[in-house]
């Protein structure tokens, strides 16, 4: 099934914002093609603005943001080898490497054919959170003189594969690894940039050392309030509400979202968390757990109307309890303040999510702050 994604215009005197999909509803009254459902018919839409980092960008010079216009300094790939392949992604092919000048491991990222402005994207915003807590070091760039297929060359983490890491996690180890990436969070945020793909597979964590990296940030841009972009972003078990209802004017709190689903997998041991079969079906299944009542208050907010196929779809449902999904497996990791971290970060609106910096301050991680200053005292 697919979904109307379209910019809204300006229609008439009467100032309703109407999109191309609601013309096809209701002035031309033409079905949609086979199959396709728009998500939302909406009249003057109230505008959304995040509340933490809001004009980063607009105090910074042009070329901070305006990865467009970036010169990128490629690197000859002679220096490289592949020792063998780690992953795989729609972007990109991705590799262990290492590097011959000092014999030292490294992870070689082959990107696909793409637009030159997405690796243009992804390069600048590396550039920009190089050195920043927890965030994957880019250490080069690189091109094959002969095909031109580019590649980026990053750090080597000695990583898990979190479907085996997780389910040996104890409650202190989940509070520490969560705290490790809200710093990485916090830090992307605070430079105007929004991540738009957490999600297990992109959090590497070497737990022999106990090291965190938040990777892939080839969806990730720049935020500008006031902007519409594309919701065609986050893996869908992790999609926030706003993407699935079309609301293009999101913030970095979409990233809260992405990491309350990952938590909710983490410690209720129920990885992915909401499994939507579809984007459709992945609203559907959040419904499912926080209520109809919520997800109306939340689209008459933004004056966003679902349409009548999908309001169908979604039907009426009332808001489960979290203690419904503590089990003999997971009590161990259930405690009243981790409830309470989650129902902070599962919230359908947007602006109502904990901060990354708000998470980081939240009691369930009053023992990892504890330790921390602790460690951070005897250095």
């Amino acid at each position: 099934m697919c979904v109307y994604f379209n910019r809204k215009f300006n229609w008439g005197a009467a100032g309703c914002t109407i999109s191309s999909s609601d013309l096809l509803i209701r002035a031309t009254a033409i079905p949609p093609l086979s199959g396709c459902l728009p998500v939302t018919l909406s009249c003057s839409p109230a505008m959304s603005r995040s509340r933490v980092y809001a004009d980063v960008n607009v105090h910074r010079p042009r070329d901070y943001w305006d990865y467009e216009s970036l010169a990128v300094q490629w690197s000859g790939q002679d220096d490289y080898e592949v020792v063998r392949k780690v992953g795989r992604g729609k972007y990109s092919e991705v590799f262990e490497g290492i590097n011959i000048t000092n014999n030292e491991k490294c992870i070689i990222k082959i990107l696909k054919p793409v637009k030159k402005k997405k690796i243009k994207r992804e390069i600048k915003i590396l550039q920009n959170l190089c050195g920043g807590p927890n965030i994957v070091k880019l250490l080069d760039i690189v091109r094959d003189q002969h095909s031109k297929t580019p590649s980026l060359i990053f750090e080597y983490v000695n990583s898990t594969d979190f479907k085996i890491l997780y389910p040996t996690l104890t409650d202190y180890d989940i509070r520490y690894y969560i705290y490790e990436l809200l710093k990485a969070l916090d830090y992307c945020h605070s430079q105007g940039i929004m991540h738009r793909d957490v999600k297990p597979h992109n959090v590497m964590i070497d737990h022999e050392l106990r090291k965190l990296r938040l990777i892939d940030w080839g969806l990730a841009e720049f935020y500008h309030p006031g902007k519409e972009y594309n919701v065609r972003v986050a893996s869908r078990y992790f999609k926030g509400p706003e993407l699935l209802v079309d609301l293009q004017d999101y913030d970095y709190s979409l990233d809260m979202w992405s990491l309350g689903c990952m938590f909710a997998g983490m410690i209720f041991r129920k990885e992915p968390f909401f499994y939507g079969h579809d984007n459709h079906d992945q609203l559907v299944k959040i419904a499912k757990v926080l209520g109809t009542d919520e997800l109306n208050a939340y689209l008459n907010k933004y004056q966003l109307v679902l349409d009548p196929q999908l309001e169908a779809l979604v039907g009426r449902h009332s808001r489960k309890p979290w203690s419904r999904f503590i089990n003999a497996d997971n009590q161990h990791l259930v405690s009243p303040e981790a409830i309470d971290f989650l129902d902070k970060l599962l919230r359908y609106d947007h602006q109502d999510r904990l901060t990354a910096r708000e998470a980081m301050a939240h009691p369930y991680f009053f023992q990892v702050r504890t330790a921390e200053n602790s460690r951070l005292r005897t250095q």
